[in-house]
């Protein structure tokens, strides 16, 4: 508190003091008790009136002692139950949550990894896939700012994401590996690697490459079978040495039957093999007997025409051509759709071809879209027309219902430059995306379906998609997202069949390593989605012909089931409402592989180099006393004692208020009682 303050609260006194005495004791003759009394009453309530308005404040400081974290990353994938360490890393975590100095010294925090990445101590070793790198992302982000030791429980064997060898580069923490598995090398057969296309075409043979892989000293020749059910389809032997320890194989397969074709290729193990898990693994292709042909048709070069092509072939069942308006009108039944890229007056001999066809397109516009032509050469919508363009941004809409879209965070992308103008349209249609400025829905179109005259359209209001696929890939580092977005776009308009109130989402066949998640829409018969129905999906197993239900939970604007849990097989399924009792039925293959069962060692080699670079240790799991030692005997990790001065006003002591309240009270009731008033 400040002397100036000090000089205005004994000011504020004598006043108080003052006026409180001028009124009750000057004007009587004598001092009675009373009178003292109604002054000290008057001379409080004057007294804090004149405090609350000079407001002075006062400081206080307290002190807090703050501990370094103590975080305990663990692996939680199957291959620490696979190299038997899971009851190991069970007994060193449950010795560090029970350490007393630890806990004295340090917060300790617990978390797993595998596929994902969350905090827990509950451990279950049931996870199919490990991302190290991703749990040392996520710390960063947490610990940004704080003293975090990080003790890493881990066979060091990552199945996914980016090499962690190299994390300390932005994790900036010491790392204290502590290494799960022996580092003995045994003799071992590998299929380290199966490349071959999700889809083939009827009659026509498929690529596969197999990288098979040796580790041992001696010389030693195997066979490389494929088998199709019983029946072998491919064989090559192959020989190993020392320095030779790996082969590449390029073989073609045939197509000879429509549906799913699954395949088994393996390793003759030797003797005495002791992993012979990874010298198997199981591949299936879905052979198609059509393709799906997409021509593009533009009069200038835009960096849209190569996204589109990208992203489109993502899917192999597709083509993308090329071509000037004229040039295709000759060509255009050999095309299941066509894309109009900003259409101008050079269009109009092809767009009255395909109004006579009736053929579904798709309507790109952007700035150089001649919209007075594009008006009076279409029957579906009406642009205005204002000669200003504006840069949007898109919002989905969860209401869309002729096909299943999922949210990619549309809203993050950067804004398509699109014509300024509102849009009337003279057929029924269905926004996907809005118009967003400046995270304001304007509620108008810019991305639109419709069906009018047994054929279907969509309309893109903005150019500068090829944008919208690079941040789809810098947010989840793969185009994947996208090339679905655009792919469920072109199956619909590639295909005129009719809409179903019950939708379902499913692939032909799953990897056994990753998540089996089945999506479904319901609507209702004005093709509203209905998110009051109940949905459920009866699985059976062709093999062993048991049954399993699981309901499906709603998600977002669609339902969704997982089905991760269900073992390899060959299954039918039927998913049915309970309401109204539709229902829709199909059949997928789950493929016997386990990623994390192909160790046999742990990676001790990348665990050490990273705890090395992040100025850590590493341990063996036998060892792991020593690294709670090192922890509590290193001087970097001290508490720190921290002060926090706070300076509070006087207004904000509520008790003041009570006490002027109770002082001007307890005058008055006197005053009353005594009959002065």
């Amino acid at each position: 508190m400040s002397s100036e303050t000090l000089l205005y609260i004994i000011l504020a006194g004598i006043v108080a003091l003052s006026l409180a005495l001028f009124q009750y004791i000057n004007k009587r003759k004598s001092m009675s008790k009373l009178n003292m009394l109604f002054a000290f009453l008057r001379f409080i309530s004057i007294f804090s009136i004149l405090i609350l308005l000079i407001n002075p404040k006062f400081n206080q400081t307290t002190f807090t002692t703050e501990k370094p974290n103590l975080v305990i990353a663990v692996d939680n994938s199957n291959s620490i139950k696979h190299l038997n360490q899971s009851e190991k890393v069970k007994t060193l975590v449950e010795t560090i949550s029970r350490n007393s100095e630890l806990k004295d010294k340090f917060n300790l925090s617990f978390y797993t990894f595998g596929e994902t990445f969350k905090a827990s101590d509950s451990l279950t070793f049931t996870e199919k896939q490990s991302n190290i790198n991703e749990a040392f992302t996520q710390l960063s982000q947490i610990y940004k700012t704080s003293n975090a030791p990080t003790v890493l429980i881990s066979d060091g064997n990552q199945t996914l994401g980016n090499d962690y060898e190299f994390a300390s580069n932005t994790y900036k923490q010491p790392v204290y590996s502590i290494i799960l598995g022996d580092t003995i090398t045994y003799v071992d057969l590998k299929i380290q690697q199966l490349n071959v296309n999700k889809y083939a075409y009827l009659k026509n043979k498929f690529p596969v490459e197999a990288i098979v892989v040796y580790s041992g000293n001696s010389n030693l020749t195997s066979k490389f079978v494929v088998k199709q059910g019983n029946a072998t389809v491919f064989s090559q032997n192959v020989s190993f040495s020392k320095n030779n320890n790996s082969t590449l194989l390029n073989f073609n397969l045939p197509a000879s039957q429509v549906g799913v074709s699954a395949y088994k290729a393996y390793l003759v193990p030797i003797e005495n093999e002791k992993n012979k898990v990874n010298n198997y693994k199981n591949f299936a292709v879905e052979v198609i007997d059509q393709k799906t042909n997409i021509a593009v048709v533009s009069t200038f070069s835009h960096p849209d025409l190569g996204s589109l092509k990208k992203s489109i072939e993502s899917n192999e069942r597709s083509t993308v051509s090329f071509f000037e308006p004229n040039e295709f009108i000759s060509k255009i039944n050999d095309f299941q759709l066509v894309i109009l890229y900003q259409p101008n007056n050079k269009f109009k001999e092809l767009i009255a071809k395909l109004n006579t066809e009736n053929k579904n397109r798709f309507i790109i516009e952007g700035s150089n879209t001649d919209l007075d032509f594009l008006n009076k050469n279409n029957t579906t919508y009406d642009h205005e027309i204002t000669d200003q363009t504006e840069n949007y941004q898109a919002q989905l809409n969860l209401n869309y219902t002729p096909f299943l879209v999922d949210d990619i965070n549309f809203e993050a992308f950067p804004p398509l430059k699109s014509n300024y103008g509102s849009v009337v349209f003279s057929v029924p249609f269905e926004t996907v995306l809005y118009k967003n400025v400046n995270g304001i829905s304007t509620q108008e179109p810019l991305f639109v379906t419709l069906e009018a005259g047994g054929r279907r359209e969509a309309i893109l209001f903005g150019e500068n998609i090829w944008k919208w696929r690079s941040q789809s890939f810098l947010n989840s580092k793969s185009f994947n997202q996208f090339d679905d977005f655009l792919g469920k776009i072109i199956q619909y308009l590639a295909s005129n069949k009719k809409r179903n109130r019950l939708n379902v989402d499913y692939e032909s066949f799953y990897n056994g390593s990753g998540n089996i998640v089945i999506k479904a829409e319901f609507f209702d018969k004005n093709f509203v989605f209905d998110t009051r129905e109940s949905l459920q999906i009866k699985i059976i197993d062709k093999l062993s012909k048991e049954e399993k239900t699981f309901p499906f939970i709603l998600k977002n604007n669609n339902y969704q089931v997982d089905l991760s849990s269900l073992p390899p097989s060959e299954y039918s399924f039927t998913v049915r409402t309970s309401k109204e009792n539709l229902s829709k039925s199909g059949s997928f293959q789950i493929l016997e592989y386990n990623v994390e069962q192909q160790f046999l060692n742990a990676n001790s080699k990348k665990l050490q180099q990273l705890a090395v670079s992040s100025n850590g240790e590493s341990y063996f799991i036998d060892n792991h006393e020593a690294v709670i030692t090192d922890l509590l005997n290193d001087d970097r990790y001290q508490s720190i004692q921290k002060s926090h001065n706070t300076s509070r006003p006087l207004i904000d002591w509520k008790y003041l208020l009570a006490v002027i309240a109770l002082a001007l009270s307890a005058e008055w009731f006197l005053r009353k009682y005594k009959g002065l008033i």
